[in-house]
């Protein structure tokens, strides 16, 4: 039991040390990850796109 109260002494020390991002931080990041995400997910898409239609081409499949 001393060991667990300990361990969350321990815990609340250290989470008083961390330095929390501010609001318009997170805001600013979490813009930036759907942001990105979008984008890698267009290009995929392109990516696919040309893909399909190269092998289609190739094999003559959808004919």
């Amino acid at each position: 039991m001393a060991n667990l109260i300990r361990f969350s002494r321990e815990v609340r020390q250290e989470t008083a040390k961390v330095t929390w991002p501010s609001r318009r931080e997170t805001l600013q990041a979490t813009l930036m990850v759907f942001v990105m995400v979008t984008l890698v997910a267009i290009f995929f898409l392109a990516a696919d796109t040309i893909l399909s239609f190269v092998m289609k081409s190739v094999l003559g499949l959808g004919r």
